[in-house]
């Protein structure tokens, strides 16, 4: 099955995620393209019976190229199979805190919510966790998000490079691509 994976990335997790999704793709015998529409504006998607969009989030919103893709390519969307995939640092901290309610209303917001403004009908949600890399991060922001540090580091998150905490989590990844795969067949 010809299948794209679209994304936008602010600090490179939501790339990694999408070529891990890829690879899983892959193995299952789909032919996959992978796409930054940071670097890349695609000008038609007709060829792909499969599209995923993927997108990081950053201070509650979505990497404004994902947006744009949802919106310019919102009449396709309704003949292919889709599905829509975030990358949120703050996940494993809500999920570490047992905060399912607010984990119920990003779930809402950034992928329900978002598909019901672009009219999509997706096979697959997927929210997954992200990478809070301070070395990347403006001065401001990195002030801001210093409690955050410290929270990830309490919760047992720990630092894969100086500055660097990936919060994702592997497994649930690439089974959310094999279920994925099940489902479009």
């Amino acid at each position: 099955m010809k299948t794209l994976i679209a994304f936008c990335t602010r600090y490179g997790a939501t790339e990694s995620t999408s070529e891990e999704i890829a690879t899983v793709l892959r193995d299952e015998g789909f032919d996959v393209r992978v796409v930054n529409t940071k670097k890349e504006k695609l000008k038609d998607i007709s060829e792909y019976d499969l599209v995923l969009v993927g997108a990081g989030m950053q201070m509650f919103r979505w990497c404004k190229e994902s947006d744009k893709f949802l919106n310019k390519f919102q009449k396709d969307f309704r003949e292919k199979k889709t599905a829509i995939f975030v990358s949120s640092g703050a996940k494993a901290i809500l999920e570490y805190d047992g905060q399912t309610s607010e984990m119920e209303e990003n779930w809402q917001k950034y992928l329900v919510e978002k598909t019901e403004k672009y009219s999509i009908n997706p096979v697959a949600l997927g929210m997954f966790g992200g990478v809070w890399d301070y070395n990347k991060m403006s001065f401001v922001f990195k002030k801001t998000m210093g409690p955050f540090r410290m929270k990830l580091e309490e919760v047992g998150i720990k630092e894969v490079a100086p500055g660097v905490f990936d919060t994702r989590n592997w497994d649930e990844i690439r089974n959310w691509a094999r279920d994925l795969a099940e489902k479009v067949r």
